[in-house]
């Protein structure tokens, strides 16, 4: 098939290369110039592992420009392009709404439109009807909600192994699952069909319940801590309950990246929209507020004052095997940290600080982090900081404390190197 993507972000880029993988012409567009000379050249412009490997095992079927007319060959097209938070907490379209100028002036042949990007309920239904009222016959397009669920860091295997397919249809239509199916062709998955506004909530619904779970284990880790308990086997305990599992269980600094904050948010808006107040909602996003507290506050106690304190920081991404620092709690703590008069050694194996932070250093090695620290902190789990020679970095800090804000460390070796270990609900 020949197919077009409009967008080349984390999900445009991985979505077309997997396509293109599975024998399908693939077209990328993009306003980024920038960008698009970087892909051009076999580059992605952001670390994804293996994405830039599979890019360029397919270059052949893969172009990428910012041309528009591309579309008109296209049978299906795909949007990924962003939809950031507004400051109420809504959705921003603005990227949505270019992208339906740009097809009504482009369409003369018969599209199946597909939505990727993750939108409130009610949008599909509102692009359709702009696309009408914009000129376009409403017999030459169908629009699918088609929501991924892709995890930075290991896109490309979600991509290509997900655990289902979710199609949202407009109820008359009768033809664009057959499409869906022929686009994934290769992929052994359950496909789920439902309504357009059902697809978009089944998305919002997974990363509420992903960061309720987050939350609610940060929450037990806060009891933990008050009642000497180590939170990783109350996690052990409940998620053998096969009602419960053990994913997504581990306390530490709280959640962040470019989804969860911001649909959580964005499903709240759309709920109070429709007179719904989500109480649950709200408390998942408190205590996720207040984890970075309860653990500055961890770290104040130990080695207060911290003005004037050296402390290393391993870790800048939000998580591990990404360089997105969107809403990272590791970075939210090294901020807290130079506001408190901290001077703050930094570094990631692939992260960068998205922006200068007075009195922090980032750093291009664990070695040069330690050197002389008076507290180290584990912010993001890689796997380099887990598997680290403990007696070496005794001999370079200053001080003892190790915190560990992901509980990713082995504690027993951490402390037989004479180290004090610290970590979230493990007194």
């Amino acid at each position: 098939m020949n197919i077009c993507i409009i967008g080349a972000g984390y999900v445009g880029l991985t979505t077309a290369a997997v396509l293109a993988e599975l024998g399908h012409e693939v077209h990328c567009i993009d306003h980024d110039e920038r960008k698009i000379r970087l892909l051009n050249n076999g580059e992605v412009p952001f670390y994804e592992p293996g994405l830039e490997e599979l890019i360029i095992k397919n270059y052949n079927d893969l172009t990428f420009s910012g041309r528009w007319d591309d579309i008109k060959r296209a049978a299906v097209v795909v949007i990924c392009v962003g939809t950031p938070p507004r400051p109420d907490g809504g959705t921003d379209l603005r990227y949505i709404e270019a992208v339906l100028d740009r097809l009504a002036t482009t369409i003369e042949s018969y599209k199946t439109i597909v939505t990727k990007s993750t939108v409130p309920p009610g949008t599909n239904e509102w692009m359709r009807a702009e696309l009408i009222r914009k000129g376009v016959k409403p017999q030459l397009f169908r629009i699918v909600s088609n929501p991924e669920f892709l995890r930075e860091g290991s896109a490309v295997y979600d991509m290509f192994h997900p655990d289902k397919i979710v199609v949202g249809l407009e109820p008359d239509d009768d033809q664009s699952l057959a499409v869906m199916q022929a686009v994934y062709t290769g992929i052994n998955a359950p496909y789920l069909t439902t309504s357009l506004a059902g697809a978009e909530l089944i998305k919002y619904a997974a990363n509420a319940f992903l960061a309720t779970k987050i939350s609610f284990i940060n929450e037990m880790a806060r009891i933990c801590d008050a009642f000497a308990v180590d939170v990783n086997d109350i996690a052990r305990g409940i998620g053998l309950d096969p009602r419960i599992g053990p994913p997504v269980l581990g306390a530490g600094l709280g959640y962040g990246g470019s989804c969860f904050p911001k649909d959580i948010k964005a499903l709240e808006h759309a709920a109070r929209s429709r007179q719904v107040e989500p109480h649950l909602l709200q408390a998942v996003q408190t205590v996720n507020a207040t984890q970075l507290d309860v653990c500055f506050q961890k770290l104040n106690e130990q080695l207060a004052p911290l003005t004037d304190k050296k402390i290393a920081v391993l870790g800048i991404a939000f998580k591990p095997n990404t360089d997105d620092t969107r809403f990272s709690p590791a970075e939210a703590l090294i901020r807290r940290l130079s506001e408190n008069g901290c001077t703050v050694a930094a570094y990631d194996p692939k992260a960068t600080l998205s922006e200068p932070i007075a009195r922090v250093t980032q750093v291009q090695s664990v070695h040069e982090a330690i050197q002389e620290a008076d507290g180290l902190v584990i912010a993001t789990d890689w796997d380099e900081f887990r598997t680290l020679d403990w007696g070496q970095v005794k001999a370079a800090m200053n001080g003892t404390l190790v915190f560990d804000g992901r509980n990713c460390l082995d504690r027993h070796a951490v402390e037989q190197s004479g180290l004090r270990y610290m970590g979230v609900g493990r007194p």
